[in-house]
């Protein structure tokens, strides 16, 4: 099969694209996002519907974040609705041609229960960050497609 591209309103910054569907997988793209702009990439089906929070989490990126900040905002997009993440691995990798960074995680979708996976891949270059956040229901359709995202980060490369 092949990927398939979602342009709907609301699904934010991110370039969205799936193999089975929105509520199965999605695979954003983030094709630079400058110092002060928000993540929320309004995932479907998964950290984006349902009410925000009262007091909405950073998802905000600046200019000068560690990794680990940058996996924060991640974590607050997907949990604005009372999803939960848990942030299995942080490693630094070489991500589109320069240092950037490696992300697992697990995530349980509140509105219905479902337990995923996650990678995620990123790299700051000029203080822009571009990232690449795949997940999937963890038992089936992760596995499926977790060598293809692989081999796109492995591949991803930035034309400035």
């Amino acid at each position: 099969g092949s990927w398939n591209q979602i342009n709907a309103p609301g699904l934010g910054t991110a370039l969205v694209w799936t193999m089975e569907g929105l509520p199965i997988d999605q695979l954003l793209v983030y094709s630079g996002i400058k110092d002060g702009e928000d993540l929320i990439a309004n995932t479907v089906g998964g950290g984006g519907g349902g009410a925000a929070p009262a007091t909405p989490p950073m998802t905000r990126f600046r200019a000068g974040m560690r990794p680990d900040e940058i996996v924060g905002a991640f974590e607050g997009m997907f949990t604005r609705d009372g999803s939960a993440f848990v942030l299995a691995k942080l490693e630094p990798w070489a991500f589109a041609g320069g240092k950037g960074f490696r992300f697992e995680y697990t995530f349980t979708r509140k509105v219905d229960g479902a337990q995923l996976r996650g990678l995620g891949y990123g790299v700051v270059d000029c203080d822009t960050l571009f990232a690449m956040v795949y997940m999937a229901p963890r038992l089936t359709f992760f596995p499926r497609h977790q060598a293809r995202v692989e081999q796109m980060a492995s591949s991803a490369k930035l034309k400035i």
